[in-house]
């Protein structure tokens, strides 16, 4: 709106400078006054939405505007009718296309002056009274112009922005949601089955198991909370010693081999994710007497790797299909992960074993402070 507005402000304070030269002779110098006014009105107004039919009418009406100019100043000897070439390079900065704009701006300028000096003008009168305000004429409307674009660009990309945060907050939330209820509610249902087993022969260890019920779930509104709000940051030793405790009331012998120095924040994160995930596919799933969980932060990438001794490949439902990498028919929890990987530079790999399944991770170390 502001570009458009300084465009016709241009264009009417050409026309006041024409006024007085057409006021004080016939009604013909009113005629081409008209043309000139309408020929530019029409050019800019159609120039934003031409009809279909007629693509051409905003150049086509500058066009007519220029003829205008060149007649006005051959057959008047008033030299306000030089004015007219600054309206026809105002026009012309609007309507031409951006490549060749500026480039016939300077032809308008060309034009004005050869004009004036056909009718007997000055060179200085030429260059600097007429070809030069014609030029600073025509190189305003196009930056107006201009600039007019470059805000509307502006304005999609800060859409376009806006839209694809809410996406990836979203994607963001889907996963984290994902990756927290699905290992909690694995945990509350080996619980939940733990108790009704010990329910009638040992009911000390049943309430034991039901506290635990409850300390997970107190704990998974908070995590839930904190996910929402964007603040959770998981923990790697969180996520071990949880696993442990998991697989230990699943019935899995859980075995961790660690080595290397603590790792950065980011770093910890990611496979602390990769942990919880893999830990939570071995009870859910696996139907395992043992699990390996290895990590090796002494190398660059890190790795870690959840390793079990399920059913074979053919016998099992959740891990079940051919022996190899598997990445076609992820589940929800391998896609997230796979995209929080990437998103670090990392790998991560899911693979089935004639008898097991092995989720392994690949992360560089990445900058950054180390985690407690």
């Amino acid at each position: 709106m502001a570009a458009m507005a300084g465009i016709w402000a241009l264009g009417f304070t050409a026309l006041l400078l024409l006024a007085p030269a057409s006021a004080a002779h016939s009604g013909s110098e009113w005629a081409v006054l008209a043309v000139a006014g309408l020929s530019f009105a029409g050019a800019v107004l159609t120039f934003r939405r031409p009809p279909p039919s007629v693509r051409f009418l905003p150049m086509a009406l500058a066009g007519l505007l220029a003829v205008a100019a060149v007649a006005a100043n051959a057959a008047y000897e008033a030299t306000e009718w030089r004015t007219l070439f600054s309206l026809l390079a105002v026009a012309v900065g609007v309507v031409a296309p951006l490549r060749v704009a500026p480039w016939l701006v300077a032809a308008t300028a060309v034009l004005s002056a050869a004009v004036v000096l056909a009718r007997g003008g000055s060179f200085d009168s030429a260059l600097w009274g007429t070809a030069l305000t014609t030029t600073l004429a025509g190189i305003t409307a196009y930056g107006f112009r201009r600039m007019g674009q470059i805000i509307g660009e502006l304005a999609r990309t800060r859409e376009q922005l806006a839209a694809a945060a809410v996406s990836a907050e979203r994607l963001r939330f889907s996963r984290d949601l994902h990756d927290l209820l699905g290992h909690t509610l694995s945990m509350v249902v080996v619980k939940a089955e733990a108790v009704r087993r010990l329910a009638p022969r040992d009911v000390a260890a049943a309430v034991r198991h039901a506290e635990d019920i409850e300390a997970i779930g107190r704990q998974a509104l908070t995590e839930v909370r904190e996910a929402v709000t964007g603040y959770r940051d998981a923990s790697l030793a969180y996520e071990l010693d949880t696993a442990r405790a998991a697989l230990a009331a699943a019935g899995i012998d859980c075995e961790v081999r660690e080595s290397g120095p603590a790792l950065p924040r980011e770093a910890d994160v990611l496979l602390s994710w990769v942990v919880r995930e893999g830990v939570t596919n071995v009870v859910r799933h696996s139907g395992a007497r043992r699990c390996v969980i290895t990590l090796r932060r002494d190398r660059d990438p890190v790795l870690v790797e959840v390793s079990d001794d399920g059913a074979p490949a053919t016998e099992t439902g959740g891990t079940g299909g051919e022996v190899g990498e598997v990445r076609e028919q992820d589940g929800s929890g391998l896609r997230g992960l796979r995209e929080r990987l990437a998103a670090a530079g990392g790998r991560l790999r899911a693979t089935r074993l004639p008898r097991g399944f092995v989720l392994s991770a690949e992360i560089p170390r990445l900058g950054g402070d180390e985690a407690p």
